[in-house]
């Protein structure tokens, strides 16, 4: 059995464009898992191995790895920067017990590092912060320090600070040490040099240094004491606040360096070592029963419990299925048969694999804090939880955001349908984010996503690695329906043709629910008018008739119904009969409950240069945006507001043209509202026509 002691599962998350990918890069050069180092913008980069990632230059899918440094075994994981895979990001910080958090020297805290440090936060993940491409023009370490306090909300322990600026950025000084890591030559982050504090730092180090140690001492009150009695504790016992600090995420350590030109990597990667948990020391994950909600019982680290892993992450590839699964505790060998909790059904394992980006190497048995790829297994989707026949049980299930964008695809030729339905089906499993529905009225296939890029990528893998070729329609935009008024009304079904005939009568309310409730059935029947085994069919009634709304046939949203009374036959009562009766119900009622059409509104952050704000803010006022929030910072400005989705569409080019190149925006779904009564009448007609030319 391994020493879990020696284990570090770290993921590497950031803004798009920070350099994570390079990050990545020069820790596998340094650790002698690669020989070159392969470029982002030359597309040879080792984790970005999807022919899309390396022509696009942005990291679409997370990629694993392992790596070795001081004896301690890395599983490092890459994740994507992009918002409209924020999802990769997001389940990959579910199984991960630390990460490295990379920010741009000149950019600094940019809006997609702001969610991917949120879920890092809820998922309670212990964090190392790298402010990356010190050499950049216009980059200023203390700056990026300053914004991760205030726009985070978090605490850095700068550990290192830079010396010189820019162009003349040449290495390090590591505060605890107080030595200067100079890198003379930058195609070898091998050789550096150790040098004593350049004279123009001394009261800067010893001012910085002071701060350090303050903070760390803080968790043990004897070193404290100690230390304002003026003595010094030693870097061993510093060490070790700084380590319990980060695992109990107080603050987070905090480098500084250039990727590229292989600056600093070293320093992060004995910090990984260092200051990260292994999987003994993070806090065991909770066990919950079949509806999500927690038993009380954790999955304890250590090989002598019964065997629990989450499946994470599904991948297809040349050699087949690829399922990625974290150990949370026990053993797992080949051959061994384990129950997949979500299906209830066992299956035997085949082979099983360590990842090193597209490459493998077989294993045969994995144990607790393990992240490793099952080949060739069924039904398994990401999310589910794999464990013990005779130790049932379910791992905390993840959430995933609902797509807010659709396309309609069909395949160019007509017998590409199948292989298109094929390639689909397995995409749909790899990421959850991305769902596949058929129209019943049009019969056209509707890919929904997170965004125009996440689609964009998802036809263009369709084309190439599965040679589909399609011919697209314009996005969709998922409109909802509602209602406005509270109706009450009865309804009987009746239908008498010879034998038994049906009969089901029902009283009920229809009322406009809460926003974001969904559809709430109750029942205060009282004296058995309506017997109570017909209830579950009325509420499956109304239910199924829900997925169609009054307006334009969308699904309806935030309705409550309540049943008050009704009555039945002895004879020609039957479920049927009222799952029937709350059909009509239905098609009665919902017209008269003033229906109305509500759409997506979404969160979006819009960063801009000082001088283009007004443009910026004119702009999104006139696509119906409400603006929240205007925060000055030192490169401009960002802008919160709430748009509709309808107006967003090719937002992208647009901000670009008017902040000439340098706007940045990011947004995400927030809730639905009402649509203006213009909107609501172009769209019912869009569909009005899209329906007769059907």
């Amino acid at each position: 059995m391994s020493d879990l002691s020696n284990y570090r599962n770290i993921g590497i998350f950031a803004h798009v464009d920070a350099g994570k990918t390079t990050t990545t890069e020069r820790i596998l050069k340094l650790t002698g898992k690669i020989h070159k180092t392969g470029e982002v913008h030359d597309g040879q980069a080792t984790t970005d191995f999807m022919e899309q990632e390396q022509e696009r230059g942005i990291t679409i899918q997370s990629a694993a790895t392992t790596c070795f440094w001081k004896d301690h075994r890395l599983n490092i994981i890459d994740t994507p920067g992009h918002v409209d895979f924020t999802v990769e990001v997001y389940r990959s910080l579910k199984v991960l017990d630390g990460g490295v958090g990379v920010f741009c020297g000149s950019g600094g805290v940019e809006p997609q590092s702001e969610t991917n440090w949120r879920y890092a936060n809820e998922s309670e993940v212990a964090r190392i912060i790298f402010v990356n491409k010190l050499d950049r023009i216009g980059a200023d370490f203390l700056r990026v320090v300053e914004q991760v306090e205030n726009v985070l909300g978090a605490n850095p322990l700068v550990m290192v600070l830079p010396i010189g600026r820019e162009d003349d950025f040449t290495g390090v000084v590591d505060l605890l040490t107080r030595k200067a890591h100079v890198w003379p030559d930058p195609g070898n982050p091998e050789k550096f040099d150790l040098l004593d504090v350049p004279e123009d730092m001394v009261d800067l180090v010893e001012e910085w240094r002071e701060k350090l140690i303050e903070t760390a001492v803080e968790q043990d009150d004897d070193l404290m004491e100690a230390y304002l009695d003026g003595n010094e504790p030693s870097i061993d016992d510093i060490k070790r606040c700084i380590r319990e600090g980060t695992r109990k995420l107080d603050f987070f350590p905090t480098y500084c360096g250039s990727a590229f030109k292989d600056k600093g990597v070293q320093l992060v990667l004995d910090a990984v070592v260092d200051f990260l948990p292994s999987p003994t020391e993070v806090d065991p994950q909770p066990l919950t029963d079949e509806t999500g909600e927690p038993t009380g019982e954790v999955a304890t680290v250590s090989a002598e419990e019964p065997l629990r892993m989450l499946a994470f992450k599904i991948m297809d590839d040349r050699f087949g299925a690829l399922t990625f699964v974290r150990v949370y505790s026990g053993v797992l060998n080949k051959c061994d048969t384990i129950l997949n909790s979500f299906t209830g059904k066992t299956e035997g394992i085949g082979r099983m694999v360590e990842m090193h980006a597209n490459d493998r190497a077989d294993l045969d048995s994995a144990q607790a804090g393990d992240i490793l790829a099952i080949v060739g297994m069924k039904n398994v989707q990401t999310g589910h939880t794999l464990c013990d026949p005779k130790n049932p049980c379910t791992l905390e299930a993840m959430v995933f955001p609902e797509p807010v964008i659709s396309i309609a695809v069909a395949p160019k030729d007509k017998g590409g349908a199948e292989k298109m339905g094929i390639a689909i089906g397995k995409m749909v499993a790899e990421d959850p984010s991305f769902r596949v529905e058929t129209d019943e009225d049009s019969g056209e296939t509707i890919l929904k996503g997170m965004g125009e890029l996440h689609l964009d990528v998802k036809v263009d893998i369709l084309k190439r690695t599965y040679g589909v070729d399609l011919d697209v329609g314009k996005p969709q935009v998922a409109y909802r329906e509602t209602i406005t008024q509270e109706i009450e009304d009865s309804y009987t079904h009746k239908k008498q043709s010879g034998g038994s005939g049906q009969f089901g009568k029902i009283d009920y309310r229809i009322k406009p629910g809460e926003p974001g409730t969904g559809y709430a059935f109750s029942s205060s029947v009282v004296g058995g008018n309506v017997p109570k085994e017909f209830f579950p069919a009325i509420e499956k009634g109304f239910k199924v008739m829900m997925e169609e709304g009054p307006v334009a046939g969308f699904p309806v949203l935030d309705v409550e119904i309540e049943l008050y009374d009704g009555g039945f036959h002895a004879v020609d009562s039957s479920a049927i009969a009222f799952e029937l009766a709350a059909k009509g119900a239905y098609r009665q009622s919902m017209p008269k409950a003033g229906p109305q059409l509500i759409e997506p509104i979404m969160k979006v952050d819009v960063f801009t240069p000082d001088d283009h704000v007004g443009d910026v803010i004119g702009d999104l006022n006139r696509r119906r945006g409400m603006i929240k929030d205007q925060d000055a910072g030192p490169t401009g400005v960002r802008i919160k507001a709430d748009v509709p989705l309808s107006e967003m569409f090719g937002y992208i080019g647009h901000l670009r043209t008017m902040t000439s190149g340098r706007g940045q925006f990011s947004m995400e779904f927030s809730h639905y509202l009402p649509c203006p009564q213009t909107v609501a009448d172009e769209v019912i007609a869009e569909v009005k026509e899209r329906k007769a030319n059907a």
